[in-house]
């Protein structure tokens, strides 16, 4: 008998054209990005710390690479 933890959080579909693979992509993309807008105090807060307790948001980061 299966259990609620036997069963896949995301079904994805096995047989995507190119293109749908591709636009797919680009949806994930645009959702984590408007997820890290929405989210983005409390994100900082959780990474960093020290920097919001201390008031160092104005900081530049070290690495200009972006995140993804």
């Amino acid at each position: 008998m299966l259990k609620p933890n036997d069963l896949p959080i995301v079904c994805l579909p096995i047989d995507l054209s190119d293109e749908a693979a591709a636009t797919f992509v680009e949806f994930l993309h645009e959702l984590t990005e408007a997820f890290e807008r929405h989210y983005c105090a409390q994100l900082m807060r959780y990474y960093h710390p020290n920097d919001i307790a201390q008031g160092d948001l104005d900081r530049t980061p070290e690495s200009s690479d972006p995140p993804f």
